[in-house]
């Protein structure tokens, strides 16, 4: 997904985060967007959606 199209999904961080800037955030759509919180115009990682799963599997063993 492009940057362009990535501005209409919304970001959110994470609730372990106690508004604090310190984390990441991430977009969730046909693919799924995370960047820097104090960083947002450096860039965002993609990954398709086996990627985020296999991540999100590994994160929770």
């Amino acid at each position: 997904m492009s940057q362009q199209n990535r501005a209409s999904v919304p970001w959110h961080k994470s609730s372990y985060s106690s508004g604090a800037n310190n984390c990441v955030e991430v977009s969730e759509g046909s693919s799924t967007g995370v960047r820097d919180t104090q960083n947002r115009d450096q860039g965002t990682l993609t990954f398709n959606s086996a990627e985020w799963h296999a991540f999100l599997g590994s994160a929770k063993s």
